[in-house]
């Protein structure tokens, strides 16, 4: 039985064919031996973790790429749920902007980083005794652009949660019947990709959507992205979020915090928050 925290996972929260996932999930980290896991706090990666923790005992660690475009309170949380559970959590600092590529920001952005990154972990994974590095993608990322994954599969960096055919849904419900604390986290990506493609990436502008983001989340919209056009903030929250987001009070409060920021200016999407949305802006012919 997995346990959390010495609490047995609540097996009746889940379907056959999702038990039957989670076996599969298990068995594969087994057979891999030792795993150094790509590890950003995040859904996926915490509960990829926590199994191979289960599973692989000490031969299971954490490995966290520390860079401008990772907020210090992912950073933070990271730290927390690794020392909570007794996980081996290395950190290492990196910085994606000596790549011009990323700085540049290309539509492949995300492929030199992941690079970086994944070379670092299996060095820090060779250093440790580990033999394989791991990284938290789900079947679900096989339907969106998702460039790093290229580098993932060149480097020959496992998908454990892939390998088992795990979806979103199916990994918040075995995170629940766990009892992790990120069960129901919302989805979050790294800063950059609040960049519209081809406009450059500074840290300066990391930090302003930083400090933007963080903005929104103490005002309660803890969905949100902040996304960057110029000098323009456009800011995306779920639909149910936008009339209240909108309202004289908290309008104003946005605007004149925005512009403290340094932002010019500031819009609202009508639409509301969709995962991805920058890629829209991708030409594709």
């Amino acid at each position: 039985m997995i346990t959390e925290k010495n609490v047995l996972i609540k097996e009746d929260m889940l379907t056959d064919d999702v038990r039957e996932k989670l076996d599969k999930l298990k068995d594969y980290i087994k057979s891999l031996g030792s795993l150094a896991i790509g590890f950003s706090g995040g859904v996926d990666s915490s509960l990829l973790l926590v199994v191979a923790k289960e599973v692989l005992g000490d031969k299971a660690i954490a490995v966290t790429g520390v860079d401008a475009s990772i907020p210090e309170r992912e950073l933070k949380e990271a730290n927390v749920f690794c020392r909570e559970r007794g996980i081996k959590h290395i950190t290492f600092k990196f910085n994606p902007m000596t790549e011009e590529n990323y700085r540049k920001n290309s539509p492949d952005r995300c492929y030199y980083c992941k690079r970086g990154i994944f070379s670092e972990i299996l060095n820090i994974a060779k250093e440790n005794g580990i033999e394989y590095a791991a990284e938290g993608s789900n079947m679900d990322d096989l339907g969106d652009y998702r460039p790093g994954l290229k580098a993932v599969a060149e480097l020959s960096v496992k998908s454990p949660l892939r390998e088992a055919g795990l979806n979103k849904e199916e990994i918040r419900l075995i995170s629940k019947a766990l009892g992790l604390p990120t069960w129901s986290k919302p989805a979050y990506a790294c800063l950059a990709s609040r960049f519209v493609y081809g406009e450059e990436i500074t840290e300066e502008k990391l930090l302003m959507i930083d400090k933007a983001e963080q903005f929104l989340i103490e005002l309660g919209f803890f969905e949100e992205r902040v996304r960057l056009h110029g000098n323009l903030a456009r800011i995306e929250v779920p639909e149910k979020d936008i009339e209240r987001l909108a309202s004289k009070e908290i309008r104003e409060a946005v605007y004149a915090k925005f512009k403290e920021i340094g932002f010019m200016f500031v819009s609202l999407d009508m639409r509301g928050y969709k995962m991805g949305s920058m890629n829209a802006t991708i030409k594709t012919g």
